[in-house]
């Protein structure tokens, strides 16, 4: 009953019920719009139902890896509801969930155009480049390596320097911080979600709020010290240590990769073209052990902000050392963007404790949110988690 449970299922959801309200509109009015921007608008809303219900699932269900998919998983509304009347609807599983995920992106990919007119829309409207990434990410999480690999290979070159050969042609900026910084519109930025002075996040809700401490956020999260940030292979040289600062007030340290505050203008990152080598490199490390590309792929990452570390083939005793040396990456590069804890939970990891905390093991019914209670009361087939 907590309001963060609570509101992020129900806008989540609110979220959902639109895209299919807006859907079957479209569809009853088929001859009043062009056939062409029809199909676009059905992939955008396609692509954002996907991406809400992935959303979902990596709070309120069970990872994928439990049970292959076979757990319950989140009740899947993809009709449009104008009223009450069917609010009972049963949990379908978590495979199904993702089934209904991977159509609507396989929809969106084949739908949505492969660019639009100005750097602006490339960032925040959805294209093919984009349903493709986001199924990387989606795959991934299903452990699904090889499709992973095949879905990624259409937007990442065969060698370094890797870019996208069609649509938006996606590639790593020269300097990490460009990725954060107006006007947001780097070939690096898949997919984002803008702000403007006249659509803010509201004065807690932007990124900066809750990392930054007064007067440009209320800072509700430093970093822990014994975190990510001091992992010693994390080294003191690498340029993404500039987005740490330690507040002069309490001494702790802080994430500044949002610093546009009080009025919180930063445009939100959903999907990087970093993320997406790193999902390529992970699950090629995965499916065909220490190879060349994949050992490319995470350098050009760690290389980019990091020029003293480089890796050979030979700095990897087997797969599981370049594995773990990938998803150390993905914690120091995607910092702050919303990936550890499903990261953490699609390989049914432990999350540490810290401090008086305990770490919260696969097994325990803390390891995923319950499902809110307005949803149980509301829905009177729906079964609360265990």
């Amino acid at each position: 009953s907590t309001n963060e449970v609570e509101n992020l299922w129900n806008n989540a959801y609110r979220a959902i019920n639109s895209f299919n309200v807006f859907l079957a509109g479209l569809d009853a009015n088929k001859a009043k719009v062009d056939p062409a921007l029809a199909a676009n608008y059905t992939g955008e809303a396609r692509f954002l139902r996907a991406l809400s219900y992935y959303s979902l699932l990596t709070l309120y269900a069970r990872p994928y890896a439990d049970n292959n998919g076979g757990r319950a998983g989140l009740p899947l509304r993809i009709q449009a509801e104008l009223a009450a009347g069917n609010n009972d609807l049963a949990r379908s599983t978590v495979a199904q969930v993702y089934d209904q995920i991977l159509a609507d992106l396989n929809f969106a990919e084949q739908n949505l155009p492969n660019s639009y007119a100005t750097g602006y829309l490339n960032v925040t409207r959805a294209h093919k480049n984009a349903a493709i990434a986001l199924k990387t990410r989606v795959l991934l999480s299903m452990g699904r390596y090889g499709d992973v690999v095949a879905e990624a290979n259409k937007i990442v070159s065969g060698s370094a320097p890797f870019t996208a050969s069609s649509g938006v042609q996606h590639e790593l900026v020269a300097s990490v911080s460009e990725a954060f910084a107006p006007p947001y519109t780097s070939k690096e930025s898949i997919f984002s979600m803008p702000f403007t002075e006249n659509n803010l996040p509201g004065t807690q809700n932007g990124l900066g709020s809750y990392y930054n401490p007064g007067p440009r956020g209320i800072g509700d999260y430093s970093l822990n010290p014994a975190g990510v940030i001091g992992n010693t292979s994390w080294t003191v040289d690498d340029d993404r240590r500039s987005f740490i600062f330690a507040n002069v007030e309490n001494g702790r340290p802080y994430l500044n990769k949002f610093p546009r505050g009080p009025q919180h203008l930063d445009y939100v990152p959903v999907i990087r073209y970093a993320e997406v080598l790193l999902n390529l490199a992970e699950a090629s490390a995965r499916a065909s052990g220490v190879t060349q590309r994949a050992v490319d792929l995470l350098n050009a990452v760690r290389g980019r902000s990091d020029a003293s570390t480089q890796y050979t083939i030979g700095s990897f005793a087997d797969a599981n050392a370049l594995i773990d040396a990938i998803l150390l990456e993905r914690r120091i590069e995607l910092l702050g963007e919303g990936f550890r804890s499903p990261d953490l939970l699609r390989l049914l990891q432990p999350i540490p404790g810290k401090a008086n905390v305990n770490a919260v093991l696969p097994g325990q019914s803390e390891y995923i949110w319950p499902i809110p209670q307005g949803e149980l009361a509301t829905n009177k087939l729906m079964e609360p988690n265990p």
